[in-house]
């Protein structure tokens, strides 16, 4: 749980970059990941078929990196978050695999009042990166939050 102070719509400007926590991705992360979901990839399953295929070995399927990436957004939006309301543009860039270090950085795209009073309309875009700096994925989601009462 994050010790983030309780951001509001006003609080989020255009332009605006927010850095969040890190993740590894370790191998019980992986398979606990797959077997949830019911993936029977073998790309993600099995190092041999994914050498076989020009990989270094297998690699983590994008629902994971994106789910991860939304756990660490969630940390910014602690408290003020009504709902998210669309996943836009999302880019698979490079190959995560378990192992690799991801990190969030959010940009705040747009942002507008709706007709309601006590919330707006943030669009931020989600940059992820692994523990060499490469961006990895990125994605713009729609997010209904709070305004100061």
């Amino acid at each position: 749980m994050s010790c983030a102070p309780t951001r509001f719509f006003e609080d989020f400007e255009v332009g605006a970059r927010y850095p969040t926590r890190t993740r590894l991705i370790t191998e019980a992360d992986h398979d606990a990941f797959c077997r949830l979901v019911g993936y029977e990839v073998p790309l993600f399953l099995d190092d041999g078929h994914a050498r076989d295929r020009g990989l270094p070995g297998r690699i983590c399927p994008s629902h994971l990196v994106m789910s991860f990436s939304t756990a660490m957004t969630g940390d910014l939006l602690e408290g003020c978050v009504i709902a998210l309301v669309g996943v836009d543009e999302a880019r698979f860039l490079k190959h995560v695999r378990p192992g690799d270090t991801l990190r969030t950085e959010v940009e705040i795209v747009s942002r507008r009042p709706t007709s309601k009073p006590d919330r707006g309309l943030i669009v931020m875009r989600d940059h992820v990166y692994n523990q060499h700096g490469e961006e990895v994925f990125h994605n713009d989601k729609s997010v209904l939050v709070r305004r100061r009462a």
